[in-house]
């Protein structure tokens, strides 16, 4: 006998699909945002009459948004709604997407990534704690969490593909033209369908923890970035005491607040510390070098922006697949040791990719590729399920925003790192093979590190 919903049962289904499926468009639409110069760098650069130092900021400016918006977004939809910060982030996303579609100068365009940034950091943040606030826990939540996380590996999947696809079509500011659209055509539908939840006791704005984080965060990428001029100019210096001034005012401002942006004492739950090491470690050893890794194919293996994209998609098309599958693995298994499962396999894929040369062939970098694209989507699925399940119930969107915000510093940072040791030994192809090839392996160092520290720290969320 077939069962038919009531309007009232059909409404909540409605309602409890729309909370899972556009949070995860939202990300997928975000992380294919993030990855769109990776690999139409040279095309967006020559455009912008960029210099060596402006492409790293041209590739790592969104990341300082994102890292200095998270935690302020996550407190602000936990406050105000989390639908109310989705829909501001998709409006947000759409017009400074024009300012970087018709960016004249390498300078507006940051400026136009760094907004993009805080964006998406709305998206993300608020995204998660729609899907927390809809689940509860247990294998529903760790389904949707599964997904939200495989959005990140499809996103950096198709996000290359798809700006180098366009470019070739349209030039390279097409792809900033197609995301007004989208974010516009997400803001609409959020608004529509979307359920409003909050946290049951407000917190307020946290002002000068945002204002001390994200001028730290700031202070921190730029010495990182102009430092591959000269790490003891007394101007890189300078900006690396700022960094760590700020960023201890940050801490200090958070200890002493009533209500703070980040609540310091979730650092004793050994499993949001999990979530923010093994964010970091993800950010700083994986999304760093994945950043580059389309670039240095086209300067050193002379593939074409889309046939570089369509190689770098083998990691990230197994991170969405592994990501998505990750809910099948046994319960038995703590969130914990996979995610330092996924790490130590995200090392062994890297040291793989290592031999990169001037003349050598794409299909060398395969296997390495395909080990660290199922490490990187276990990751990513143990993150997401660990940033809100490390957490109060009501704080879905303070665990989301410190997740991701560690993520995205690692990132900004990495970029940065990693751009340093590529280039520092000159701009020829074989230099920035080798360049690469050093960056590779001690971002490999860095995710074996993480790894451990993963199996180390107790994990008790299961």
């Amino acid at each position: 006998m077939t069962t038919l919903a009531t309007p009232r049962t059909g409404r909540r289904a409605s309602a409890s699909a729309a909370a899972l499926a556009l949070p995860s468009a939202a990300t997928l639409l975000a992380l294919m945002n993030y990855t769109a110069p990776m690999a139409v760098l040279d095309e967006t650069a020559r455009g912008l009459h960029a210099g060596g130092t402006a492409r790293i900021w041209l590739m790592s400016a969104i990341s300082l948004g994102l890292a200095a918006a998270l935690l302020a977004a996550g407190s602000l939809a936990d406050d105000h709604g989390r639908r109310r910060v989705f829909v501001i982030g998709a409006a947000a996303l759409a017009a400074s997407s024009v300012a970087c579609a018709a960016a004249p100068t390498a300078l507006v365009f940051v400026a136009g990534r760094i907004v993009q940034g805080a964006a998406s950091a709305a998206l993300l943040a608020a995204g998660l704690g729609i899907i927390a606030a809809s689940t509860e826990p247990g294998p529903r939540r760790a389904h949707a969490t599964g997904i939200w996380g495989a959005m990140l590996g499809l996103g950096i999947a198709l996000g290359p593909i798809a700006t180098a696809g366009l470019t070739a079509a349209g030039g390279w500011r097409l792809w900033y033209w197609t995301t007004v659209a989208a974010s516009l055509l997400l803001a609409g539908v959020a608004e529509r369908t979307l359920a409003e939840s909050r946290a049951a006791r407000p917190r307020g704005l946290d002002l000068p923890g945002l204002l001390t984080l994200g001028l730290g965060v700031a202070a921190l990428l730029a010495a990182v970035t102009w430092g591959r001029t000269g790490w003891t100019r007394p101007a890189v210096l300078a900006l690396f005491a700022v960094a760590a001034v700020l960023l201890a005012a940050f801490a200090a401002v958070e200890a002493r607040r009533r209500e703070p942006m980040l609540d310091l004492a979730l650092f004793r739950r050994p499993a949001f510390l999990l979530s923010i090491t093994g964010a970091l470690v993800t950010g700083l050893a994986v999304i760093g070098v994945m950043s580059y890794l389309a670039t240095v194919m086209a300067l050193v293996l002379g593939l074409s922006p889309l046939a570089a994209a369509s190689v770098l998609a083998i990691w990230s098309g197994l991170s969405f697949l592994a990501a998505l599958q990750a809910r099948r693995l046994p319960a038995r298994l703590s969130a914990g040791r996979l995610l330092g499962a996924g790490l130590a396999l995200s090392a062994i894929g890297e040291v793989a990719m290592l031999g990169l040369a001037p003349g050598g062939h794409w299909w060398r970098l395969v296997p390495g590729l395909v080990v660290a694209g199922v490490g990187s989507g276990l990751a990513n699925a143990m993150l997401a399920r660990l940033a809100v399940g490390s957490v109060p119930a009501d704080r879905a969107g303070m665990g989301s925003g410190a997740n991701n915000t560690a993520r995205y510093i690692g990132a900004a940072l990495g970029i940065a790192i990693v751009g340093a040791i590529a280039t520092g030994q000159g701009t020829g192809p074989s230099a920035l093979a080798h360049g690469a090839n050093a960056a590779m392996l001690a971002s490999a160092a860095v995710a074996a590190l993480g790894a451990a520290l993963a199996f180390a720290i107790p994990d008790r969320s299961a």
